[in-house]
């Protein structure tokens, strides 16, 4: 069993909350604050609960304390400008300093930590950086999912020190969408994949084999599959590796009665960097030496009718390299039809990394029913595997 922060009395307690603020950052400033913002719930709670906070994070892999562009500074900036409040800020989440501002914290007050990885012992899981991290506060709270599949300190060593531990709301909603809900979907479920790789989604796809009755595979990857089927590809990049797997995996859905669809039209160039010409074939028209960098209208049409009639829908990757507007389209249609179906009552969850990335570009986050704050921990929870940070907290 998981605790939730609402088992716990906090009033007047030191709450030590992990959060994943490891967020795009350019020139100094925070370019995107999902994931700080989808952590207010939380620390609203442990406000109105009568509690201090210490919050934690990580943010990308820096090389020491020297390298200051990771350094948390102006994401304290952001959070206070979000909460409207001023908050605390150690340069150290160790130091004696630091500590002592956490012990006399009253109730209401924020300190953050700076960045954990600017101590070897995170990544490391070292148990004296665990214990130290430990006398900041009084109870343990994760609600960092974008690491619960990462064993570190901060999210694994530390809460031995702790009598009373458990998670926050971020962290309930994500195990309640990407678990709960989809061991026992509303049906007919449909899994949409797309981004470049199969390798870190064969589980998933494997999973998912037992439970979807339709998977729609766009983006990079579905060349690799389409390449196992004998299709025509044209110039587009496959993984040569991966074929025999793809191939496996196309099997065992025909086996199974699950449905896969694949694009029938792509926009193509000679490569991503050449952005002077982008044309529509078909996938039997598609010259050899043309790649497919975005999906076709009448792809998009395709997915629609699948996509309509589904109770369930579960996306993760987008359809093309939505970075470049010209390339952009599928998946920001794609993201309009499913908001569109959320609308509807369907339910709607939308996978971490790139494919929330894209719909923050596009504005379209706050539509879906949910959108996960991360990336290789929610495949490896949709997959079917446990998270060793959420394991570390069961009672």
């Amino acid at each position: 069993m998981i605790r939730t922060i609402k088992a716990f009395d906090i009033r007047g307690r030191n709450v030590l909350l992990r959060v994943d603020y490891n967020v795009p950052m350019e020139n100094g400033v925070v370019r995107n604050n999902f994931r700080i913002r989808s952590s207010l719930s939380t620390i609203q709670s442990c406000l109105e609960g009568g509690a201090s906070i210490v919050i934690m994070s990580h943010m990308g892999r820096p090389k020491n304390k020297d390298d200051i562009k990771y350094s948390l500074v102006s994401v304290g900036e952001e959070l206070a400008r979000l909460l409207e409040m001023p908050i605390k800020f150690s340069e150290d989440c160790i130091s004696q300093d630091a500590i002592d501002t956490s012990l006399g914290l009253k109730a209401g007050e924020i300190h953050l930590l700076e960045n954990l990885r600017f101590h070897k012992g995170e990544v490391n899981n070292d148990k004296e950086f665990s214990r130290q991290l430990s006398r900041h506060g009084h109870i343990y709270i994760n609600d960092a999912f974008g690491t619960a599949h990462r064993s570190h300190a901060s999210n694994v060593g530390v809460a031995e020190y702790f009598k009373h531990s458990g998670i926050g709301w971020l962290m309930d909603k994500e195990i309640n969408f990407l678990q709960n809900q989809m061991n026992k979907p509303n049906r007919p479920l449909t899994l949409i994949l797309g981004g470049a790789k199969i390798n870190s989604k064969i589980k998933l796809i494997e999973n998912f084999l037992n439970k979807a009755d339709n998977i729609i595979i766009g983006g990079g990857m579905s060349f690799t599959f389409m390449k196992a089927m004998g299709k025509n590809i044209g110039g587009s990049l496959f993984e040569k590796s991966m074929v025999p797997i793809a191939l496996d995996l196309i099997n065992k859905a025909r086996m199974k009665g699950v449905k896969l669809i694949f694009p029938c039209d792509l926009i193509c160039s000679k490569s991503i960097d050449d952005r002077s010409s982008n044309e529509l074939y078909t996938i039997d028209d598609l010259p050899k030496d043309l790649m497919g960098l975005d999906i076709g209208p009448k792809t998009i049409e395709l997915f629609h009718s699948i996509i309509l009639p589904s109770e369930t829908i579960l996306w993760n990757g987008p359809m093309g390299v939505f970075e470049i507007e010209q390339y952009a389209k599928g998946t920001r249609k794609l993201g309009q039809i499913l908001a569109d179906r959320a609308s509807s009552n369907t339910k709607v969850i939308v996978g971490g990394g790139d494919t929330a990335t894209a719909l923050e570009l596009f504005d379209l986050s706050k539509f879906m029913t949910h959108v996960s704050t991360g990336g290789g921990a929610s495949l490896q929870l949709l997959s079917g595997e446990s998270l060793i940070a959420i394991q570390s907290l069961e009672i």
